[in-house]
């Protein structure tokens, strides 16, 4: 059963649930950190903000389930942005991540981050090619990275790039931090209050319970986005699921580290109540394709006392994180000719930082601002040719499992999304849609969407 280590002890704030149809300026879907920063920066500007999350509490789903790493190094990613895109619109990429993150923190108590340096390392002669690219890109971009073979590893690299003088987070209390700073400049939150559907043509959420929420513009801050027809970002982005452990140690890590080889692993401490943490995690999979994930932990688990000689992990999660056909996220408009209505969706396990360049050009866009990284990041960005060949082969890739799934999984419940059959995940005790990723617990409520309505387990 998953344990994530960030939802331990956490403040309960005083949100209640929607109990009354309103209209509003702003109506945000969703309450991880996008949502959440989202609504603090338009709520600041004076924007009337309301915010509906399906759990029953806000920064507790996909950013209570994270690393918690704050950081613009999101993996060897710039050899591969350079490929698709210009020196400049790259360089976009990585300063909106920089200056949004120094952003966020430089208000912030010094007990809700740490400094830390990051590391991508390679154990493996392709994983150091790998590294070879991307110092290259780091050249090229003017990033300040630099190879080195000294880390705090307890093993032997081939090679490693060092991105100095990073940051770290708690993301739930990062989250939440957020949330309390938006409700105090006048934004709405509403928990336990699970969008059902949205008619953009009315402006319109409707929310259980026969509640409505009218909006004059629309932020879907739902990790995969609710109206994912529009705009055909359903058939634009795939979805994978990662793991992540974590156990007590005796002393933190001045760095966080990522792997490049396959399977990949990430590395990072925290301190918890005064109680260092060691998180431990990597391998993917695309998301509701695995029945037995418990092999997965127990990988991770074998390795924590294997490689670092540290007690068995008493702290499981997974994550699940949508991609991009060319790495970068969609957030923007859902499409040109719904100027209104904004998608943030994509991150490709860097959810973080990018959550706060969303919050940036969604609300820059609301009050008529322009901002620099506006255009790398639209969902309409021109990548027609490498977004309709991974339409097609998710379109595929949806009817082969919708398919199967009933010719194999008869007795498995169909997903309220788009009638998949679902898969029991014994490792998280969950249904999972291989489809599109949506996920529902044992007694079949919706943990994470497109699917909004739970499941029939009858």
């Amino acid at each position: 059963m998953q344990n994530s280590l960030w939802l331990v002890g956490i403040e309960k704030l005083p949100i209640n649930k929607l109990t009354t149809s309103l209209n509003c300026d702003v109506c945000i879907v969703g309450g991880g950190l996008t949502g959440i920063y989202t609504a603090y920066l338009l709520a600041k500007k004076g924007v009337n903000v309301v915010l509906l999350e399906g759990n029953s509490s806000v920064g507790i789903a996909t950013t209570g389930h994270s690393t918690g790493k704050l950081t613009p190094q999101h993996d060897a990613v710039y050899a591969k942005l350079l490929q698709s895109f210009t020196v400049g619109e790259t360089q976009r990429y990585y300063h909106a991540n920089v200056n949004a993150i120094e952003s966020a923190i430089s208000n912030l108590p010094i007990e809700l981050y740490q400094k830390a340096d990051s590391y991508m390392y390679a154990t493996t002669e392709q994983g150091k090619k790998t590294l070879e690219d991307e110092i290259e890109a780091y050249k090229t971009l003017s990033i300040p990275g630099f190879e080195t073979l000294e880390t705090e590893l307890p093993f032997e690299i081939l090679s490693s790039i060092k991105l100095p003088n990073t940051a770290q987070i708690h993301p739930t209390n990062f989250a939440l931090h957020f949330a309390k700073l938006a409700m105090k400049e006048g934004a709405n939150f509403y928990v336990n209050s699970r969008v059902t559907k949205v008619v953009i043509d009315e402006k319109t959420v409707y929310v259980e319970d026969d509640l409505q929420v009218s909006f004059n513009h629309l932020v879907l801050a739902t990790h995969y986005p609710i109206e994912a027809v529009k705009g055909l970002q359903i058939a634009k982005l795939s979805v994978d699921r990662s793991y992540l452990t974590a156990t007590k140690t005796s002393e933190l890590l001045k760095g966080q580290y990522i792997s490049v080889d396959s399977p990949s692993r990430t590395i990072r401490t925290a301190l918890i109540n005064n109680q260092p943490y060691f998180i431990y995690g990597g391998s993917s999979h695309i998301a509701g394709t695995i029945e037995d994930t418990q092999n997965y932990y127990e990988t991770l688990q074998n390795e924590v006392v294997s490689k670092f000689d540290l007690p068995k992990p008493e702290y499981l999660w997974s994550a699940q994180d949508p991609n991009t056909a060319d790495s970068l996220p969609y957030v923007g408009p859902i499409t040109e000719n719904e100027s209104n209505v904004y998608i943030a969706t994509g991150y490709r396990k860097w959810g973080l930082s990018n959550s706060l360049v969303a919050g940036e050009i969604i609300s820059s866009a609301i009050i008529k601002e322009k901002h620099e990284a506006a255009d790398i990041y639209n969902p309409s960005r021109n990548q027609f040719g490498k977004t309709m060949l991974r339409m097609l082969n998710l379109i595929g890739f949806t009817v082969a499992n919708l398919t199967e799934g009933y010719l194999t999984r008869m007795d498995a419940p169909k997903c309220t999304h788009l009638g998949c059959r679902t898969r029991w995940n014994d490792g998280d005790e969950t249904w999972d849609c291989p489809c599109h990723g949506s996920r529902f617990d044992k007694f079949g409520n919706v943990i994470e969407g497109p699917a909004v309505y739970p499941l029939d387990l009858k």
